[in-house]
């Protein structure tokens, strides 16, 4: 019951329809994705889908945006993919930052943690599109799972408002996966692994966010990606966490699983 007193009820949804413009954000990963599924079964309002695209996201999570396309136009609801200005790599090593001393830097670095710049991008990037809008206020699909009580908030603004659908209808993490893998997505990259067999969260490639489960998992699994983690790396200074580079901790990796190797003989 604590959930449901954080959003708004169906009942009252629908009393409002008419009066709102009804937006989900989708990243493609197993929440939102399964959002989108339940909306459309459950035939609440749903006048947009949106996809930003920071342009590192994982190919499965592309496949998975095309394939989500055809269904939205079945359903006639519209959708969008959103991009930055610049590409990412531009904010990443070229773009001319101030630092707070007064002192140019050149690129942002990693984005994750304390300096999540492509979330600053993102969200300027959902605001405009709300533009169009003009005042019609706006309802905001969130896709966060009935187990994360912690990131479900009743957030209000002069013109939004999010609600959780995947809360009010009691479906978990694993029911939003479940749920996906039956209506035909899975998150399979080039080389057969499905990103949810090795990965926690589907976020950019390149997240500073992840932890180092993760990034051992891109490493040992992904090369692909790990490869491109370490010519990024080239392009700057900064440590991708811990005080450690895309580099060294590649020698960590090499030497845990040189060592599990030992103990296996």
């Amino acid at each position: 019951m604590a959930v449901r007193r954080k959003c708004l009820c169906p009942d009252l949804i629908i009393l409002i329809r008419c009066y709102m413009k009804y937006v989900a954000s989708c990243s493609c990963g197993k929440d939102s994705l399964a959002m989108i599924l339940a909306l459309i079964e459950k035939a609440w309002p749903l006048d947009y889908v949106v996809f930003f695209d920071a342009g590192k996201e994982f190919k499965s999570i592309y496949r998975n945006w095309e394939k989500l396309k055809k269904i939205l136009d079945k359903h006639n609801i519209r959708h969008a993919c959103l991009r930055p200005p610049q590409s990412f790599d531009y904010y990443f090593a070229e773009h001319e930052v101030k630092t707070r001393d007064g002192k140019p830097k050149t690129g942002y670095s990693w984005c994750g943690g304390r300096c999540r710049w492509m979330t600053k991008i993102k969200v300027r990037a959902i605001n405009h599109f709300y533009d169009q809008f003009g005042t019609e206020p706006i309802v905001e699909y969130v896709g966060i799972a009935r187990d994360e009580p912690d990131r479900l908030t009743m957030q209000r603004s002069e013109r939004t408002v999010k609600v959780y659908p995947l809360a009010l209808m009691g479906m978990t993490e694993n029911d939003c996966l479940v749920k996906c893998y039956k209506n035909g997505f899975d998150w399979r990259e080039d080389n057969g692994i499905d990103l949810y067999d090795v990965l926690d969260r589907v976020s950019c490639w390149c997240c500073g966010n992840k932890n180092l489960a993760e990034l051992r998992a891109i490493y040992r699994y992904l090369p692909e990606y790990w490869e491109a983690l370490k010519a990024m790396q080239s392009r700057t200074d900064k440590p991708f966490r811990d005080e450690a580079t895309i580099d060294q901790l590649q020698i960590r990796f090499d030497r845990e699983d040189k060592n599990n190797d030992n103990k296996t003989d």
